[in-house]
């Protein structure tokens, strides 16, 4: 009996260590399947809280992660595998954002074309045996740089022109094949961001398309004086449409208005009258200097016709008045020799 009961005791023990899978609380919590999340609106107990904090914690946390748990083992499972896996569905709680949702990277015109055409990229290798040079050089880089220019240390000369520079010719092609890349990465760029980009005309033989061409043509031809009327038409010559060429094409912004004689009676006499009863503008501050000018000149005539009287107010000892232009005369002094000069002596 002793043995008997030993064992029960044990096993009641054993039991003790793990709680039952039913959660049973005053208010239900709120269980988000699809973010995995618990909502429990219940009250702490505070008794058990003061008693033992860390505890009591743990028994509400295995609490709500056990009714989680319930939960995702309702849903539908299936096995991947030999793994069990259940779906979750649509979560039903909305998080809060600090950003929008990162949107997929847009594709570039290549890769919507290899896409519809079912080219996949291939993978080049870093290094590939020339066999001119007889090693590996690098695909691409500086370093593949440097094995071109050794193995195109001489280049043959079309015709033997003595005035073509090889060399410069295919620097200026690499340097037009860079710039046409960084061209279209810009595009790329503008086309993803939805950039309205300026529309141009004749852009090169290469790169411009038949559409393009016409709406040139219909460009140059409106940009005249007579916004493109006397222009004679070429044979079989098409006009340019889509979005944005009338705003492009002057003629289109700046058309010629249907005149009638009335119309054009009464411009004329408007701009008759403009002219006629036009009045000259009148600047005050001008006229005052030019008054003041003649004045000025005025009393200087007449000091000049006067000197006689001048000369015997100051041989009189009075204070003349008159201002005089006349220059004074130097070098008909006497020199005192017995007086000391001041200042630096001349040599």
């Amino acid at each position: 009996m002793d043995i008997v009961k030993e064992v029960l005791e044990k096993q009641q023990k054993d039991l003790q260590k793990y709680k039952p899978i039913t959660v049973e609380k005053p208010l239900e919590p709120t269980v988000d399947i699809g973010h995995l999340l618990v909502s429990d609106p219940n009250y702490f107990d505070e008794e058990q809280l003061k008693a033992d904090r860390e505890q009591y914690v743990l028994d509400v946390t295995r609490d709500n992660v056990q009714l989680l748990i319930n939960s995702v083992w309702e849903l539908p499972t299936e096995r991947v595998e030999e793994s069990i896996v259940a779906k979750l569905p649509a979560p039903r709680t909305v998080l809060p954002r600090a950003r929008k949702l990162p949107v997929p990277k847009p594709l570039t015109k290549w890769q919507e074309f290899a896409q519809a055409k079912g080219i996949k990229k291939r993978t080049r290798d870093k290094k590939v045996y020339d066999e001119v040079l007889e090693k590996w050089v690098p695909t691409y880089g500086y370093q593949r740089f440097k094995a071109e220019k050794e193995r195109d240390w001489v280049l043959d000369v079309p015709q033997n022109d003595p005035y073509r520079d090889m060399f410069k010719e295919k620097r200026d092609l690499r340097i037009e094949r860079v710039a046409k890349n960084e061209v279209a990465r810009m595009k790329n760029i503008a086309r993803a961001k939805k950039i309205a980009t300026p529309r141009t005309g004749f852009v090169g033989p290469d790169s411009a398309s038949a559409k393009q061409l016409i709406t040139a043509s219909n460009v140059v031809k409106a940009s005249t004086a007579s916004v493109g009327v006397f222009q004679e038409s070429l044979p079989n010559e098409k006009q340019a449409r889509g979005i944005g060429v009338k705003e492009l094409i002057p003629g289109e912004k700046r058309k010629k208005k249907a005149s009638t004689l009335t119309g054009e009676k009464r411009r004329n006499i408007e701009i008759v009258n403009k002219v006629l009863n036009k009045k000259p503008k009148i600047d005050i501050e001008r006229a005052i200097s030019l008054q003041k000018a003649e004045a000025r000149a005025a009393r200087e005539a007449a000091d000049d016709d006067g000197g006689d009287d001048g000369e015997r107010r100051k041989k009189g000892g009075k204070k003349s008045k008159g201002f005089s232009r006349k220059k004074p005369k130097g070098g008909q002094g006497k020199r005192n020799h017995s007086k000391r000069s001041v200042g630096r002596k001349r040599r």
